[in-house]
């Protein structure tokens, strides 16, 4: 009888054995063993829908448990395992790394914060790291591209007998890059200023490795198309090719030409005085060059010199920054790189279409290629992150930085005209905000700091710039809504709009937002403008579309970022715990006060001017402290008197007015009720427990309400039917939508806590079973998986409140499925068998009232536009797709606060 096979080896001694394969101290291991033993159930346990095998849960899960335990727990300098070498001895990529450990932390959130103290998360630097990655990946693909742009490839640049190869130059001038990087980290925390250094390092190329290796000649090349009475210039030519800033690259050569005398040893010298054919034809004015830099007998010591360069910074030490240029582990996909804000997909247009304020009913711009692929079919130009960054600096440098830095003669008209002179509180404000947001080593030296975790990470010049293009920006947009509302209302007194202080901010972290999106910084990122700033997503969500709409010179990628934005505020940011949007819905809505109360979902009341100023210890110059005798605007819209009031103070007042306040009719909610009237802009502005001042019929915070739900539906809608169209069951669609719109409308509380997307999932699974399709939820999450928008966590991880022991709020995460029976159906069942009547049946349902046999049947969203043609036909390939509308109205257009 043959001898049975070993058993395979447990969970713990695999993972002891990575440890040992590592070189992972003792202690280290210890730690990361008693860890997995602890966090195992979880983290091991596999979803109910993943496409990942057991192996892979297991090898994400070691990675995972090992860098927390060798992050978090203190070990000597130089004695623990890096991130890369986790991820390389366990075959894995930073992307699924990443993408996973956001699905791994919330299952042992308590348990890593029982061991490691509750700053755990900020220790780990997760986040940090992955957009390095992203953006380090995108400034790779740049560099590899544009380095094949302008010099042989491998197989043809090589001489024989030739040491010296092309791929050999390349990982040099990235090395070059690094080096550059490793000595002014402070030059280098965006992708801008990246894309400035590889293009410096791209020169340097050009000027010393020798010409027989380029592409071209300088002869009519159109590469180096700038041109000056001494020859071609160089810089100007990149520059022009890559959207570069002339001065700032200049600066960025200064520095590399330092750089290099110290880690080299060697002295630069001018081009002029240097006799060399790479530089025939070139201007060699301000040019420096280097002897025996590439020359064949120096260079291989020389790259070799540059390859033994480590990473200084602690947070990138955990990456091994060389692989990017030539391995593929750390080259994540075009669609995740850069946090995926520059996809520009199908789903990004129909949220612009739809979602967008500006853009409600907008004719599409390309003809779809297939019908029965929704999210694949439209062909767009495709767009890189490095494209858009430079195209959006580009914007900003010219059309942005030439502004005065303060506000114009029309604006301060503007300010000076109000009850009393606002100009000094504007400048105040812009100035205590965004030293907020991009906080100087002046004031980051108090060791303080509301809206970075990471103090004297902006270089004070980069911050200084930063901060007066976002200043600029806001005085420019700001003027725009100005004239625009003075127009409106025939009137020049704008009181009640620019004395409010909610309104002002949004403004600013809007400017604020576009400004880092255009440079696309390392260490700070959306949602850290909100942090900054004191408002929630709801208050951010009701400025973009005025913000888009007052500001026309704003380059399409700029619009696209904000539409992202948008739909994160909109699907799930909005609705989370500490959103201002529940403190506007127990004045619309008081019914759902007992459970916004019972989750604790109020938002914290705004702080004051005067406390992030104390936060972050300002002193602007020329400018008074604020007033502490100020009073507050008499619809409780400005600062709070007092910053250090108890929130439950303001809860119970709000709570309290709101008892008084009779329920709206549930016609009101609906989106119809919208078009019959305009709200000005700044009678829009107010507390939500003050009257409409247009109608004086309903509380600000119901017209509010209706606008942001209006917003959802639309969002919603669009939703329901690409996945009705991939699922091929588009008889669905209208059904989905109208549970999914009566559930918004009559069981709010489903929303709370959760993502839009999953109750668009339970809709339709449920609208199915009442109507016997033979419809699973597996298919339909394996559908979801394929829109662009989704998100592993909205199917993994549902919110689920519950009641412990001692009588308090608890929380669990479940799966959909769970979510489904245990809470939806429950809620959902009567507006559910509301559908099971014969005569809601599509196949009971008649198509004789006028209609020709064999023409599409019309789309039950008749304002939206359709994404794919309908066929006619089923024996022939013939479809017919819908005109497209070519006006856009505006009657939606309003925004409340």
């Amino acid at each position: 009888m043959a001898s049975q096979p070993p058993p395979p080896p447990a969970v713990e001694a695999r993972f002891a054995d990575l440890c040992k394969e590592l070189g992972v101290d003792e202690g280290v291991a210890g730690e990361a063993a008693a860890l997995l033993q602890e966090g195992k159930g979880a983290l091991l346990t596999s979803p109910s829908f993943g496409s990942r095998s057991r192996e892979d849960v297991e090898k994400l899960c070691f990675a995972f448990v090992l860098y927390c335990a060798t992050k978090l727990k203190e070990t000597k300098e130089g004695s623990s395992v890096m991130l890369w070498q986790i991820l390389k001895a366990c075959k894995l990529k930073c992307d699924d790394f990443f993408k996973e450990s956001q699905q791994l932390t919330p299952k042992i959130n308590q348990v890593l914060g029982n061991r490691y103290g509750s700053d755990w998360e900020d220790r780990l630097e997760m986040k940090r790291l992955e957009i390095l990655v992203n953006l380090l990946a995108d400034a790779s693909r740049f560099y590899r591209k544009a380095f094949n742009e302008l010099f042989l490839s491998g197989s043809t640049g090589q001489e024989p007998g030739s040491t010296t190869n092309i791929p050999d130059y390349i990982r040099f001038g990235w090395l070059l890059f690094l080096l550059l990087r490793s000595k002014s980290p402070e030059l280098f925390k965006d992708l801008v200023s990246c894309i400035h250094g590889l293009v410096a390092a791209l020169a340097i190329l050009l000027i010393h490795v020798p010409a027989k290796y380029r592409s071209f000649t300088i002869e009519g090349s159109s590469h180096l198309i700038k041109q000056t009475e001494k020859g071609v210039d160089l810089l100007a030519s990149l520059c022009h090719n890559y959207h570069t800033s002339e001065d700032r690259l200049k600066e960025m050569m200064e520095k590399s030409y330092k750089v290099i005398e110290e880690f080299f040893s060697r002295k630069a010298l001018s081009a002029s005085d240097c006799k060399t054919s790479n530089l025939d034809k070139i201007d060699t004015d301000a040019l420096m060059y280097f002897k025996d830099l590439v020359d064949e007998e120096c260079f291989e010591s020389n790259l070799e010199k540059l390859e033994k360069l480590s990473n200084t910074a602690s947070c990138e030490r955990e990456l091994d920054l060389k692989m990017f240029l030539t391995s593929n582990d750390y080259i994540v996909s075009a669609g995740n790189s850069s946090g995926g804000s520059t996809n520009l997909g199908c789903s990004k247009r129909v949220f612009e279409t739809l979602a967008s304020p500006t853009k409600t009913i907008k004719r599409m711009l390309a003809v779809p290629s297939s019908p029965s692929s929704p999210a694949g079919s439209i062909k767009v130009v495709q767009m890189t992150p490095v494209t858009s960054a430079m195209t959006t600096a580009k914007w900003l440098r010219e059309v942005i930085s030439s502004l005065p830095g303060k506000p114009s003669a029309k604006l301060e008209e503007f300010l000076s005209s109000c009850d009393t002179d606002l100009t000094s509180d504007v400048l105040k404000r812009v100035s205590i905000v965004l030293e907020a947001i991009f906080p100087t080593k002046s004031s980051a030296d108090q060791g303080v700091s509301i809206g970075l975790n990471c103090t004297n990470a902006f270089d004070i010049p980069w911050a200084e710039a930063r901060k007066m293009e976002a200043s600029k920006l806001y005085y420019r947009v700001l003027e725009a809504i100005c004239r625009a509302e003075s127009q409106n209302n025939n009137v020049n007194n704008l009181t009640p709009l620019l004395s409010n202080e909610r309104f002002h901010r949004c403004l600013i972290a809007c400017s604020a937002e576009l400004v880092l999106a255009t440079h696309k910084t390392v260490i700070m990122m959306f949602p850290a403008v909100l942090e900054s700033t004191g408002l929630t997503a709801f208050d951010l969500s009701k400025i973009i579309e005025n913000f888009v709409r007052h500001e026309e010179t704003l380059p399409r990628e700029l619009k696209r970022h904000l539409n992202s934005l948008e739909e994160q505020l909109l699907e799930s940011m909005s609705w989370e715990k500490g959103s201002s949007l529940y403190n506007s819905l127990v004045v619309a809505r008081p019914s759902l006060t007992s459970e916004i109360n019972h989750l604790g979902l109020l938002a914290e009341p705004m702080p004051s001017l005067d406390d992030i100023a104390a936060r972050q210890n300002i002193h602007p110059e020329g400018l008074l402290p604020t007033s502490k005798k100020r009073p507050s605007c008499p619809d409780g819209s400005g600062d709070p008197q007092s910053p250090k009031r108890l929130c439950t103070e303001c809860r119970n007042t709000l709570v309290e007015r709101n008892l008084q306040t009779p329920p709206p009719k549930q016609s009101q909610m609906g989106l119809s009720s919208l078009k019959a009237k305009w709200h000005p802009l700044q009678a829009t502005f107010s507390s939500p427990t003050v009257s409409n001042p247009v109608t004086g019929n309903e509380k600000c915070a119901v017209v509010g309400v209706q606008i942001f739900f209006s917003k959802i539906l639309k969002l919603a809608a669009i939703r329901i039917r690409n996945l009705c169209e991939r699922l091929r069951q588009v008889e669905l669609t209208e059904r989905v939508y109208n549970i999914f719109k009566q559930i918004l409308d009559q069981q709010t509380a489903l929303f709370f806590n959760r993502h839009v997307d999953q109750l668009i999932l339970c809709c339709l699974y449920g609208v199915a079973k009442v109507s016997d399709l033979a419809l699973t939820f597996k298919e339909i999450v394996n559908n979801y998986k394929r829109e662009p928008h989704c998100k592993p966590e909205v199917f993994r991880s549902v919110f689920i409140g519950s009641t412990n022991r001692n009588g308090g709020l608890g929380t669990r995460h479940v799966d959909i499925i769970v979510f489904y029976n245990e809470v939806f159906v429950p809620t959902a069942k009567p507006l559910l068998v509301a559908l099971m009547s014969p005569s809601t049946h599509p196949e009971d349902k008649k198509t004789t009232n006028s209609q020709i046999p064999g023409s599409p049947k019309p789309s039950p969203f008749s304002n939206l536009p359709d994404m794919s043609p309908k066929k006619v036909s089923s024996s022939h390939n013939v479809y017919v797709s819908p005109l497209r509308q070519t006006k856009v109205s505006t009657s939606l257009i309003i925004f409340i606060f």
